[in-house]
C-alpha cells in the first residue's frame, strides 16, 4: 500500500521505540482501532480495510511534513474506491497543516462522509492552493480540544476550500478555546445545517461578526453552551441574522436579562435551551413561534408567557411554589416541573393538565391534603405522569404521612370531600319526607 494511502487514512505514528503498532478490527461493530501505526508497521492496517468506522490514535506526523505525494495512479484510485469506510477519527495526533493540505485532496477517491479531530495539535499553516475548486464527499467535520493557529487571517486559506466547505452539511468545534469567528468565514458554509461551538471563550461581542449578513445562510441547529456569553440581549442580536435558524442551545452560560429589550429573534427558531444560564425571571421577547423551551435548572420563582405554539415546556430544577397555568398553552403536551417547590396541584390545574400526554412533577414537597394527593393520583391512573412515579412523589405533609409515598395515601370521596357525600343524602331524605308527608 503507498504512502500517500497511509497517510490519507489519518497514519498515526510511533512514539517510543520498541512499542508494538497494530489496528484491532471489531467485526461486530464494523470498527477498526489503530495505535501508533508506523510506514513500516502499516500491514496490520490491511484488516481495517472492511470497517466503516477507523479510528488512529497516537504519534505525530512531523518527520513526514516534507514527504513528496504524487498524483495517484488508476489502481490506486480504484482500492481507494473501493473502501467502505465512512467514518475516520484521529486523535492525539501532531498534524503539520503543510501536510494535511496536500493529502486532504486524496478524499475526494473515497466514500469517507465524516472526519474528526480528537485532542489534536495543528502545526504551521498549509498552501490549501491545490483545493481551489475541488469537491469532497464529507459532510461532517468535527473538531475537539484542538490547538492551531489563529482564524482570523485565514480567510485565503478558507477561500481556496470553498468547492468543499460550501457543501459540508455539519461542523463542530468544540473545547478548543475558540475566541471569534471572522465574518467572511461563515459565507463559505453555504450549505451548513448544523454548527456546535460548544464549550469554548466566545463571548457577547464575538456573536455579530461571527454571524454577520451573509453568513451560515441555511444554519438550522446552533449549540453555544458553555460559552463566556452574559447578554440574552447581545445573544439575540449576535444571531438575529440567520434567516433559518431552528435550535438555538444557550445552556451553561450565565446570563443577565435585560430590563427591556426591541431584539428581533430570528422567526424560523422553534426550540430554545436556556437551562443552566442562571435566570432568576424568564426573559423578554422570547422568540415567538417557539415549539420547545427548556428553561431547567435556573432560579425562576415564577412562569407568565404566553406562547399558542409552544409543545414541550421543561422547567425542572428551579424555585416554583406553584404550576403555572398552561392556559396559554393550547398546543402544549409535555410539562416538566420536578425538583421544585410546589406543595400542590390546584384541582383546576389538574383538569388542565389531563390533556397533557407527559407531566412530571416528581421530587417536590408535597402536601397530601385530600386534594393534593388526589390530584396527583388521578393524573397517574389516567397514564400523564411520566417517569418518577410512584417511587419519586412523596409527601412532606401532614405529619402523618410525611415520607409516604403520594400512591399509597389512602383517597376516598367520603373522607376527602363529605360535602359531596351529605349533600345528595340530605337531598334524598327531603325528598322522601316530602314523599311520606
Amino acid at each position: 500500500m503507498s504512502a500517500a494511502v497511509l497517510l490519507l487514512l489519518g497514519l498515526g505514528l510511533q512514539v517510543a521505540e520498541g512499542r508494538r503498532n497494530r489496528c484491532f478490527f471489531n467485526r461486530t461493530q464494523e470498527s477498526c482501532v489503530c495505535y501508533n501505526l508506523s510506514e513500516e508497521t502499516a500491514g496490520s492496517i490491511i484488516q481495517c480495510l472492511p470497517a466503516t468506522v477507523v479510528e488512529f490514535w497516537g504519534g505525530d506526523l512531523e518527520k513526514y511534513a516534507a514527504l513528496p505525494i504524487r498524483d495517484l495512479d488508476s489502481s490506486v484510485i480504484d482500492t481507494l474506491g473501493s473502501l467502505v469506510i465512512q467514518k475516520i477519527i484521529i486523535g492525539n495526533v501532531l498534524v503539520p497543516e503543510m501536510l494535511l493540505a496536500r493529502v486532504l485532496r486524496f478524499f475526494s477517491y473515497t466514500h469517507v462522509q465524516e472526519l474528526a479531530f480528537e485532542s489534536c495539535i495543528f502545526q504551521g499553516t498549509g498552501d490549501w492552493s491545490d483545493m481551489e475548486g475541488q469537491s469532497l464527499p464529507i459532510v461532517s467535520l468535527s473538531f475537539h480540544n484542538v490547538t492551531s493557529a489563529p482564524l482570523t487571517g485565514r480567510e485565503p486559506a478558507f477561500s481556496s476550500l470553498s468547492g468543499w466547505l460550501g457543501t459540508l452539511e455539519e461542523l463542530a468545534v468544540t473545547g478548543s478555546r475558540l475566541t471569534s469567528l471572522p465574518c467572511a468565514i461563515g459565507g463559505v458554509f453555504r450549505a451548513l445545517r448544523s454548527l456546535n461551538l460548544a464549550r469554548n471563550s466566545l463571548g457577547d461581542g464575538s456573536l455579530s461578526p461571527a454571524f454577520c449578513q451573509g453568513a451560515f445562510p441555511q444554519l438550522q441547529q446552533l449549540s453555544l453552551r458553555h460559552n463566556n456569553l452574559s447578554s440574552y440581549h447581545g445573544v439575540c442580536e449576535g444571531v438575529g441574522l440567520l434567516p433559518e435558524l431552528q435550535h438555538l442551545d444557550l445552556s451553561h452560560n450565565e446570563l443577565v436579562a435585560d430590563p427591556s429589550s426591541s431584539c428581533q429573534w430570528p422567526a424560523s427558531l422553534q426550540h430554545f435551551n436556556l437551562s443552566n444560564t442562571g435566570l432568576d425571571k424568564v426573559p423578554a421577547p422570547l422568540p415567538p413561534h417557539l415549539e420547545v423551551l427548556d428553561m431547567s435548572h435556573n432560579q425562576l420563582r415564577a412562569v407568565d408567557i404566553s406562547l399558542s405554539s409552544l409543545r414541550k415546556l421543561f422547567l425542572n430544577q428551579n424555585l416554583l411554589q406553584a404550576v403555572p397555568s398552561i392556559r396559554n398553552y393550547p398546543m402544549l403536551d409535555t410539562l416538566h416541573l420536578d425538583n421544585n417547590s410546589i406543595v400542590e396541584l390546584p384541582r383546576a390545574e389538574v383538569k388542565l393538565l389531563g390533556r397533557l400526554q407527559d407531566v412530571a412533577v416528581a421530587e417536590n414537597p408535597f402536601s397530601c391534603s385530600c386534594s393534593g394527593a388526589g390530584g396527583l393520583q388521578a393524573l397517574a391512573a389516567a397514564g400523564h405522569l411520566g417517569q418518577g412515579w410512584p417511587g419519586a412523589y412523596r409527601c412532606q405533609s401532614p405529619a402523618q404521612y410525611q415520607g409516604w409515598q403520594v400512591a399509597q395515601v389512602p383517597v376516598s370521596v367520603l373522607r376527602c370531600d363529605l360535602a359531596a357525600v351529605v349533600a345528595p343524602l340530605c337531598v334524598a331524605l327531603a325528598l322522601l319526607a316530602v314523599a311520606g308527608a
